[in-house]
């Protein structure tokens, strides 16, 4: 089989990609001032490119997967398709927002005051489907860097920013007056590739399915503990479970081993409700992969 060649996120997405990776089982180190990279697994070709570009190779097949953004899928059309998105409740892959922000001392406070207005960007084709679509219009500049700053010292009269706690805007003295996409970071896939060549195909799947259980598997603990066989229903009636909790009998008579798997958030709540339900030696384990 010729190798899966896969684009990984340069920049931002970097080093939450390389430890996404590495939880998944891949081990991957990169060389300064080159775009390929080593990765511990024979049939798969890895790439570091900017994420604005990964969905532009993967439609002409120059590439056979990656990773990158919704925003840049949509900002150049393109025709690939979305094996899934890689979101979680981590430091990385949140839901990011991009939206239209001016000086909080600006006279625009909302979309219809943007008409005949100047907007700096790097998401240049979808701020202006999103104008086109709520009938303003505007003049809409690429912003090669430092959008934030343009906008700050008077130069344009809006931007279109990426922000995820809108901390930055704030603290460049901005205020947000719409919202124009949420993105998530998505595993995408050359169509002709995924659907012609089988080999590749099978191999795609795979990485996908390690990466997406690695996900997984943070926001989800096993927990163990000890129950006497006259409180199981007291504490069966607690638990939340992926199918039905996994009871056993211990060589204690009258005692049971219960596991099962719940969501990290919410073991807080549960471990005392256990408590006093009459579970004992409550254990909790985190896992490294969790397969549907």
């Amino acid at each position: 089989m010729r190798k899966v060649k896969i684009a990984l996120p340069k920049g931002s997405l970097q080093e939450k990609t390389f430890e996404l990776f590495k939880e998944a089982g891949f081990r991957i180190s990169a060389q300064e001032r080159s775009y390929k990279l080593y990765i511990n697994d024979e049939e798969l070709e890895p790439y570091l490119l900017r994420p604005q570009e990964i969905p532009v190779y993967v439609e002409t097949g120059a590439l056979d997967c990656g990773i990158t953004g919704l925003d840049w899928i949509k900002e150049n059309d393109s025709d690939v398709l979305v094996l899934g998105e890689l979101s979680y409740a981590k430091k990385s892959y949140n839901k990011v927002r991009w939206v239209i922000a001016v000086r909080k001392d600006s006279n625009i406070k909302n979309l219809r005051d943007l008409e005949g207005k100047m907007i700096s960007t790097e998401l240049v084709n979808v701020t202006k489907k999103f104008l086109k679509k709520n009938k303003i219009k505007a003049k809409v500049e690429f912003s090669w860097g430092a959008t934030e700053a343009k906008v700050a010292a008077g130069f344009v009269d809006a931007i279109v920013e990426l922000t995820e706690t809108g901390e930055s805007l704030k603290a460049n003295n901005l205020k947000v007056i719409a919202e124009v996409m949420e993105s998530v970071t998505c595993f995408i896939v050359n169509k002709k590739v995924y659907k012609q060549d089988i080999k590749k195909k099978k191999k795609i799947d795979s990485v996908y399915l390690l990466l997406k259980s690695a996900l997984d598997a943070f926001n989800m603990v096993l927990i163990k503990m000890n129950v006497a066989k006259k409180n199981l229903e007291k504490v069966l009636k607690i638990l939340p479970a992926l199918r039905k909790p996994t009871v056993s009998n211990l060589s204690e008579k009258d005692w049971l081993a219960i596991e099962t798997v719940v969501k990290r958030d919410k073991v807080k709540d549960l471990i005392p409700l256990l408590k006093e339900a009459g579970a004992q030696g409550i254990i909790e384990f985190s896992l490294n992969k969790l397969v549907y």
